[in-house]
Formats: structure tokens, sequence, C-alpha cells
């Protein structure tokens, strides 16, 4: 109930801060398989804009560093009751990744940022494994999401579009038993390269 009232009341306070146009919703999985949704990341409202986007569907978990849950005992309460789970950056922190695949695999949507961190300029930073390894272990497709913002990062009465990808089928992102180095190269340009299409078709002239 929660989750329902905060991303309602969410949706219809960012409507009218933030023009957001939602592109792409038909990517969206419909049959209650989990899956890896995989954004580019400007802002910290970012994945405000994503849930709204989406707006309705079994809860996403939402992947998030550990250091947020440190903030404010309010605000980690909030987190948690919305999906969000915390994860130790650069410390292997395998339980919360052992966790999210498990989740995934029984039909959970996960949602994160593969980049690991804010892009200052609005550009595509270094792309990170941790998404394509939860994917290939947890079997499910990955849905490429692009976050535009009008003037290139985040301002207050901007226009923003949120435009998600056709899927990236599980079969083509799996890794193998060895977590082949190759194979995650390739599944890393997969992922850029339907971001970098993302932003050609939906870009603001």
């Amino acid at each position: 109930m929660f989750y329902c009232f905060i991303v309602t009341a969410a949706w219809l306070v960012w409507h009218v801060i933030f023009r957001i146009e939602v592109i792409g919703k038909e990517n969206l999985p419909k049959n209650g398989k989990g899956f890896v949704m995989a954004s580019n990341h400007i802002s910290a409202l970012d994945p405000v804009f994503v849930v709204i986007a989406r707006y309705w569907g079994k809860r996403m978990l939402i992947m998030a560093k550990e250091e947020l849950f440190h903030v404010n005992p309010i605000f980690s309460w909030m987190f948690r009751n919305v999906g969000v789970f915390g994860i130790e950056r650069g410390k292997g922190d395998t339980e919360a990744v052992d966790n999210a695949i498990e989740k995934v695999k029984k039909g959970q949507g996960l949602f994160l940022f593969p980049e690991g961190t804010r892009s200052k300029t609005g550009e595509l930073g270094k792309i990170k494994s941790g998404a394509f390894v939860i994917a290939s272990a947890a079997g499910v497709d990955m849905i490429p999401c692009r976050i535009i913002y009008r003037h290139g990062t985040m301002r207050l009465f901007s226009r923003v579009r949120v435009c998600f990808g056709t899927p990236i089928p599980a079969e083509q992102l799996y890794l193998g038993e060895h977590k082949s180095a190759t194979k995650l190269r390739e599944c890393k340009q997969l992922l850029l390269s339907a971001w970098e299409e993302l932003y050609e078709q939906n870009k603001f002239e």
C-alpha cells in the first residue's frame, strides 16, 4: 500500500514540476518474468523518473549505494519500503548480488545504473559488469533505459524523456560458466549501442 501511495503521489508532483515524456513503454515486460533494467545516470532524481515512467506493475528492486542508508533513518525506511536495497561499492558485496539474482529469477525486476555513478556532464561513463553478471546468472532479458534531459542535465521545470529500448535477449547476455571477459565486453557494447540509439532517436532538437 505504501508503495502504491508513494508512486501515485510522486507521479502527480513530478508531472507538475517536470514535463515527463515516456517513450517505448511497449518494451516493458508484461509476462511476469524477471528482468534487469539498465539506465544511464545523470541526476539523483533519475530513479524517481524511471519508476514514474513505468508507473504500474510489480514493484522493482532498485540497487543503490549503501551510503544512502546512512544519511537519515526516515529516508532509509522509505527507501526500503519502495524496493531500494544497498550495495557496498568496490567491496565485492556478493550477498546483496546473490539475493538480487534469486529475486529476479523468481520474477522481480531489477533497476540499476551500470555506470555506477552520476555523470556531471550528461555524457555516458564507463559501464561496469554487475548488471550483466546478474542478468546472466538469472537468465533474464535486459531492458535498456535512456534518460534524456532537455538541457543535458537536470533543471527544475525542464522537459525529461525516459526512453525504454527493445530488450536485449537473455541468450545474448549469457556469460558462460567462467564469465568470459570477451563476452562481457560484447554485452557492454550491446547496452552502449542501445543507449546511443535511444538518444539519437529521442534527443531534444
